[in-house]
């Protein structure tokens, strides 16, 4: 694969993308699952046809390596620099316990199930439990962005996904070294996960105040948008290099930049701001969608529905559980959240490519990677063709946006 070539598999993907995106919006369903539907009939085309393109040797890019540097740092950043901080500090305490207790809860009753239902080791199951629990914030904040429901509402799905990675990410690290060492000391591992995510929230912090302050400064739209680039990679980097918590460290600038940073910009610098955020989001979910589709190998699936099936209940139930018990505990001291938000919550935990970097990420050798990689690609696939689909009919019927996908008043 030489440099050309990538460059035109990347020109083809756009190309790709955009009739898609035009194909999705007069059939209005969801642009994610459009593309990765998009990415499976691609994945069918015959391979003559691909040689006649220049495409017979298409690169491997749905790695652990491209999610997670690539892709991730910019769609986080741009969800968070969205988000109001209001609206998030209003919902501070059922955020703070999904993000947390919620993903503990779900890893646990997901991976016992699995170990129970499909037999793999327990420490594997509840490995993959870590991998699955977490919502993806590239699914959540792709599909938000079309709908304008309760600020509140939004704001709570869309900062759990952002914000419960670090959770996900902790525990998948600590499992994966115990089953490595075959040892495990409590209190270690809760040190080091309240290190990684407040270490990677004051990264963030850091990294926004100063671009803040700088911007407030300097009147240059072209400056000030590669100075936010910079914030939304550096502070990833930085923390991720530093075994912190990238996506923490990233959505905790993006909140700093989106809430104080724009204050010090012109109105124009904003609007620029935002439109190139925007269009960024639009190609990376392009990419990793599309890839996501092109990596799905149905036959394997086929093949393996009875234990995909299962782990998708186990997922299911997990979460059910971590929204259901969690959220009204959460109602006994903070502002309520009514039941169909609960409902909205619930089925709104989309899984995705987040998940997908964790599964590629094990070692070839690990005992059982297969299974856990093609039981996160079933569970992935069905988060964003079932679910993704059906989520705006639920809202629609649970009264929280109206035919249009607006917010009802």
């Amino acid at each position: 694969m030489t440099a050309s070539s990538a460059i035109e598999f990347l020109i083809w993907l756009l190309i790709a993308a955009s009739m898609i995106a035009i194909v999705a919006g007069r059939l209005r369903i969801p642009y994610t699952a459009a593309l990765v539907l998009g990415g499976v009939v691609l994945s069918l085309v015959p391979p003559h046809f691909l040689s006649s393109v220049g495409l017979d040797h298409r690169p491997h890019w749905l790695t652990p390596q491209v999610i997670l540097i690539l892709f991730l740092p910019a769609l986080v950043f741009e969800g968070s620099v969205k988000l109001n901080l209001y609206d998030l500090l209003r919902a501070w305490a059922p955020l703070l316990i999904l993000a947390n207790l919620g993903v503990l809860f779900a890893t646990l009753v997901t991976g016992y199930l699995v170990y129970w239902a499909i037999g793999l080791p327990l420490l594997v199951a509840l490995l993959f439990g870590a991998i699955i629990s977490a919502t993806d914030p590239i699914s959540v904040l792709a599909l938000f962005r079309n709908w304008r429901t309760d600020h509140r509402l939004s704001a709570l799905i869309e900062s759990e996904s952002l914000f419960n990675d670090g959770t996900a990410v902790a525990l998948f690290q600590i499992l994966l070294a115990v089953i490595v060492s075959d040892h495990f000391n409590v209190l270690h591992g809760i040190g080091d996960f309240l290190v990684e995510v407040l270490g990677g929230a004051a990264i963030g912090i850091v990294f926004g105040y100063l671009a803040s302050r700088i911007t407030a400064r300097i009147d240059d739209p072209q400056v000030e948008i590669t100075l936010t680039t910079i914030v939304a990679y550096g502070s990833y980097l930085l923390a991720y290099r530093s075994h912190l918590s990238g996506i923490i460290a990233t959505a905790c600038a993006g909140l700093v930049v989106g809430n104080v940073g724009k204050n010090g910009m012109a109105p124009q610098t904003r609007v620029a701001m935002q439109a190139f955020w925007e269009y960024v989001a639009f190609v990376m979910n392009s990419l990793v969608f599309l890839l996501i589709g092109l990596e799905v190998h149905i036959s394997v699936l086929v093949r393996s529905w009875r234990p995909v099936l299962l782990a998708i209940a186990a997922v299911l139930i997990g979460r059910a559980v971590s929204v259901y018990i969690l959220v009204p505990v959460c109602n006994t001291f903070a502002e309520k959240i009514p039941p169909s938000w609960q409902h909205a919550i619930f089925w709104g935990g989309l899984r995705g490519a987040l998940a997908l970097a964790l599964a590629l990420s094990l070692d070839p050798q690990f005992p059982d990677r297969q299974q856990v990689l093609d039981l996160t690609f079933g569970v992935v696939i069905f988060s964003i063709l079932v679910q993704a689909l059906t989520l705006e009919p639920l809202l629609r019927r649970l009264g929280l946006v109206n035919g249009n996908g607006l917010a009802k008043s």
